[in-house]
């Protein structure tokens, strides 16, 4: 993982100051804990991918129309969920191994749509499908709100707005401070 300052450290040093924090997020987006979230993710696609094209497709045929539609309904989100997943997964690691920087990964990231999804049908029509879509779909999400957080904390890191300003305890303690000193 390359390391991306705003200055050079040998100018830092020569400056007097001390090298920049990396915040911590970088390092755990190149770290083991994201290899294995890359390889689950990885392994979640061909794991739906293999069911919505052997064993799904069967189960589907059996379902009573509405749920039949429900189906087609909830394989599609899975679907897009784990592509964007997959696509988002892909970036980080090219990251993660030199092939783009992080101002490149940022350029191609708005191809990348990431957004919250909840189930697409009512709870009663989703319990009626298949228990393997149900169970892809759930594991789908949480794998979604993982990447997300991801995400959301890189978004965080490359701020230029000081880390600080993004915490709520540090906004709170601020308020007390100000409250208290007048």
């Amino acid at each position: 993982m390359g390391r991306q300052f705003d200055g050079s450290t040998r100018q830092l040093a020569a400056a007097g100051l001390p090298p920049p924090a990396v915040p911590f997020v970088y390092r755990h987006a190149a770290s083991p804990a994201f290899k294995d979230l890359f390889r689950e993710g990885m392994a979640l696609v061909e794991e739906a991918a293999a069911y919505l094209d052997g064993p799904g497709r069967t189960e589907s045929r059996a379902l009573p129309r509405p749920t039949a539609l429900a189906y087609a309904t909830e394989s599609m989100r899975l679907t897009t969920r784990l592509m964007q997943v997959a696509s988002w997964l892909l970036l980080q690691r090219a990251v993660n191994e030199g092939e783009l920087t992080r101002t490149q990964a940022l350029a191609e990231r708005h191809r990348v749509k990431l957004s919250r999804q909840d189930l697409g049908c009512p709870p009663e029509v989703y319990d009626q499908l298949p228990a393997i879509l149900r169970d892809l779909g759930w594991r789908s999400l949480r794998i979604q709100e993982r990447v997300i957080h991801l995400d959301r904390s890189l978004a965080i890191a490359r701020s230029p707005e000081p880390m600080e300003r993004h915490c709520e305890v540090a906004l709170q303690h601020e308020r007390l401070r100000a409250a208290f000193s007048n």
